[in-house]
């Protein structure tokens, strides 16, 4: 009896372990065989758990996320409390918290996270990548350019409701194009409860895979809100890179006839694009382009983001998810977001024929 009681106890403490090493398995097949993953769990499994956990998610208000690790991290600063009082046992702590990482490892990528090894966007979506060499570049730069002068337009906090209502009609409609099936459950928009804080960390918003909703800071600024609000969705949609998510929320935000969308969309662009020409030695000759109510707005964007971010605190935040990327096959690391340049060249081009 003492023996089999002695198995019991034993299987209760590892069996998240061999869960977690069950889902590892599973992570080096998946990485291996991505028309799998696409076609039996991005287009199979994952819609169906989505529609389920988004449903349910959406009943809500607040960030679930935002309290999941907020409890988190106050119960494991209890647990070490209670140790330095010798009131509870470190073995039986680090148990514990072993056993609970490895559960929330093995639910991350059974709810979410096996997207990451899905077929590349340019793959699913039939883009075929241009050779961006300095002329299309500029080319590109400048189309952008007029596009940003052409949309401007002002956007204000009481749009959000109907900018939310617009990016889905966006998604609704293109969804052949961007190959998703739409409508994949249900995106509430949440306000991060942490906002404040959150922003010290460069972070303007998130998808929580571990209760399938989107959460955007508070702080972020209207002009930007559409393409971010299509960013987290295009996650929602398991597109898990960063790169192919800022070309889906670009396509979203420029194929609809809203303007709204139209300007935070080539905006978004236009800063990656600027962060890649900042090196050009007529840089601001490409300022000047821009019409004075959009400079005046980016500068006035970088004046307020440098008074609410913490540079220590961005950058630990940037190692901690480059790490976090590249564990995901995310060879790029945290220069994923940027690398939508090439992506949306190669948009451009097949949409317009740009290299001509």
């Amino acid at each position: 009896m003492e023996d089999q009681k002695g198995r019991s106890k034993l299987f209760r403490n590892i069996w998240p372990f061999i869960a977690a090493t069950f889902v590892f398995l599973l992570v080096l097949v998946a990485i291996k065989n991505p028309s799998f993953v696409e076609d039996y769990y991005s287009e199979g499994f994952y819609t169906v758990f989505a529609r389920i956990l988004s449903f349910f998610s959406r009943l809500l208000p607040f960030s679930l996320w935002d309290i999941f690790w907020f409890l988190a991290i106050f119960s494991l600063l209890v647990g070490i409390a209670l140790v330095i009082r010798k009131k509870f046992k470190l073995r039986k702590l680090l148990l514990i918290t072993g056993q609970i990482l490895a559960l929330l490892y093995a639910y991350f990528y059974i709810s979410w996270g096996f997207n990451y090894f899905r077929p590349d966007i340019e793959k699913r979506i039939g883009l075929e990548l241009q050779s961006v060499d300095e002329k299309l570049f500029r080319t590109a730069l400048d189309s952008v350019i007029v596009m940003v002068n052409k949309s401007h337009t002002l956007i204000g906090n009481e749009d959000y409701n109907d900018i939310d209502r617009k990016v889905e009609e966006s998604y609704s409609d293109n969804s052949s194009i961007l190959d998703i099936k739409y409508p994949n459950g249900y995106r509430r928009p949440k306000k991060m409860i942490f906002s404040n804080l959150i922003v010290k960390f460069g972070i303007s918003g998130y998808f929580g895979p571990f209760f399938n909703e989107i959460n955007l800071n508070r702080r972020i600024l209207p002009m930007e809100y559409p393409f971010l609000l299509a960013h987290e969705k295009a996650h929602q949609f398991g597109v898990s890179r960063e790169s192919d998510a800022n070309l889906v929320a670009f396509i979203v935000c420029t194929k609809t006839s809203d303007r709204r969308l139209n300007y935070s969309g080539y905006l978004a662009l236009l800063l990656y694009f600027m962060e890649d020409a900042q090196y050009f030695s007529d840089y601001h000759e490409y300022l000047r382009k821009l019409d004075k109510p959009v400079l005046e707005e980016l500068r006035f964007r970088q004046k307020y983001y440098y008074g609410l971010q913490n540079e220590v605190m961005e950058h630990a935040h940037e190692k901690v998810y480059d790490v976090y990327l590249k564990t995901n096959q995310v060879t790029s690391g945290i220069e994923n977001y940027n690398q939508v340049v090439e992506l949306a060249v190669s948009w451009l081009v097949r949409e317009s024929k740009l290299s001509e």
